[in-house]
């Protein structure tokens, strides 16, 4: 895994306001939890905590530099703007080498099912346990060639040397269903029209419409 050196300072304000002036000054709010300590609070460099993130993932493992001493930590929380996606808040974890730690792994699928195939998804990430300074990034899944009605579940996955599930092995992650066909669509939206209760307005011809109209507005005046 990725380890990443920042510097933290020790925050003083709090609330709205001093959030917003700590992320003006281009810092990020944080709290660092763990090991039966108080939450402490602190500002992270926003650029190199993106940086960070961007690089490493959400498990990346935080050398804190804070009051001359360093304190490793992980992420354990992370708020974006939901439209900017900046860095908002970061709530982290107090951790130590050679302690294990539980974490929520992202799931990295790779290759195509089947044609005719579909995939379905019923989860994203999946709980495992691994020492602080080894966590996994991500996990790699295959779904190359699978068939209709292939499943893989937590227990299917190869974990990362050192890391053990504490997901249940029988979640289902994911499935291969059929693709539906244009007939299956067609079905779907006409019932779905139906439900909704819309009329279709018939089909009037507008050439023949304005012909008339041309017609009409070109007959000869009567000179009698």
């Amino acid at each position: 895994m990725s380890e990443v050196r920042l510097t933290a300072e020790v925050r003083t304000e709090f609330g709205k306001g001093g959030a917003r002036r700590t992320r003006r000054s281009g810092k990020i709010p944080a709290v660092i939890y763990g090991h039966g300590a108080d939450p402490r609070h602190v500002s992270l460099p926003a650029r190199e905590f993106a940086q960070a993130i961007r690089h490493g993932g959400g498990n990346v493992l935080l050398t804190l530099t804070l009051d001359g001493k360093d304190e490793l930590t992980i992420p354990k929380s992370v708020q974006r703007h939901p439209i900017r996606g900046d860095f908002e808040h970061v709530d982290l974890i107090a951790v130590r080498r050679g302690e294990r730690v539980t974490i929520d792994v992202p799931l990295h699928v790779s290759g195509e099912v089947a044609p005719g195939a579909m995939l379905g998804q019923e989860h994203t990430t999946v709980q495992v346990e691994a020492e602080a300074t080894h966590l996994p990034s991500d996990i790699q899944v295959s779904v190359e060639g699978l068939e209709v009605g292939s499943h893989i579940t937590a227990g299917d996955l190869t974990l990362p040397s050192g890391a053990t599930l504490v997901t249940d092995a029988e979640t289902l992650l994911l499935n291969v269903i059929a693709a539906p066909t244009a007939e299956d669509i067609e079905a779907d939206t006409a019932s779905s029209i139906a439900e909704l209760g819309i009329v279709e307005e018939p089909h009037t011809d507008e050439t023949e419409s304005d012909a008339g109209e041309s017609g009409e507005q070109d007959a000869p005046a009567d000179e009698s």
